[in-house]
């Protein structure tokens, strides 16, 4: 193995090592700190800085007339309901759950795209569709009710299925944007559109906020979450592309609930349990056979 194919299967696992972590960090700060709403438009305003001044030294690309009314709906869906509702599921829910249900993204896209692109889905595909979301309802439906931090786990849990198919569409969405369009010419001005969208649902929140008051623990998971989560796990993800196919890159999804479930256990932020168990399992089967042909194809 090269050392640049070797660097960028290791830029592909840093970044799904900080999505697995993200899950505790991000639900440690909430509501104690900051509310969910007011925490999106800290990560929405801080991306949006980030990629435009990276984007000083990026190619200068002029966005056609014809493709604005798509790049607002990849705003819509990928930086305003997809974050509202996994952050707001995540206030409710606990970390285990967060990183078991967002495994289902494979799943929610291939739905997406039989019914917007009339792709066809085979007879494996569809059971891998029945039994994922099957242990997606075991963690809604036999989950808690509530816990230390988690008032409301199946509701949080609902939230984050309702994330997984927004986030969905705007993979089907931006998927012929990036063909286009340089990745920070579409990160700059996706991040910038999400903060006037999401501003009149999150400034409430966003002000209430002690930022005078804030604790250095709670300031570095902050910056944690704009910087690693938001900022930086997609530029290692478009390092790892120059070397690796999509498929490839696709597959370290499986990684986030195995980190995120050994994180959450060993600070003490969850606990794992036999319906987790099983409903992981059900969800690791289905997204595997949804996506077993993806897989295949070399990277």
């Amino acid at each position: 193995m090269d050392n640049s194919r070797l660097l960028a299967i290791l830029a592909a696992f840093i970044a799904s090592a900080i999505y697995g972590v993200n899950h505790t960090i991000a639900k440690g700060l909430m509501p104690l700190y900051i509310e969910p709403f007011g925490f999106i438009l800290l990560r929405v305003t801080g991306a949006a800085i980030l990629f435009w001044i990276i984007s000083l030294f990026a190619p200068k690309e002029k966005i056609a007339s014809s493709d604005w009314l798509r790049i607002l709906g990849c705003a819509v869906f990928g930086m305003v309901i997809n974050m509202l509702f996994f952050f707001k599921g995540l206030s409710l829910s606990t970390p285990i759950n967060s990183s078991v249900i967002i495994t289902l993204s494979p799943v929610m896209v291939l739905i997406l795209a039989a019914i917007l692109i009339k792709e066809k889905i085979t007879l494996l595909k569809t059971l891998g569709i029945i039994i994922g979301m099957a242990g997606a309802l075991v963690l809604v439906l036999f989950s808690t009710g509530e816990n230390i931090n988690a008032p409301n786990i199946p509701f949080g849990n609902i939230l984050f299925i309702v994330n997984a198919f927004s986030y969905g569409l705007y993979l089907i969405l931006v998927k012929p944007l990036t063909k286009k369009y340089h990745a920070i010419t579409l990160m700059k001005w996706l991040f910038l559109i999400a903060i006037f969208i999401n501003l009149p649902v999150t400034y409430t929140e966003f002000i209430a906020v002690e930022w005078t008051s804030l604790p250095f623990d709670a300031i570095w998971k902050m910056g944690f979450v704009v910087l690693g989560t938001t900022f930086m796990t997609y530029l290692l993800n478009i390092y790892a592309l120059k070397q690796l196919s999509p498929s490839t890159i696709s597959a370290f999804i499986y990684l986030q609930p195995l980190i995120a479930i050994t994180f959450a256990i060993s600070v003490g932020a969850d606990k794992l349990t036999w319906i987790k168990g099983l409903a992981a399992a059900l969800v690791f089967i289905g997204v595997y056979m949804v996506s077993i042909k993806k897989t295949q194809v070399k990277a």
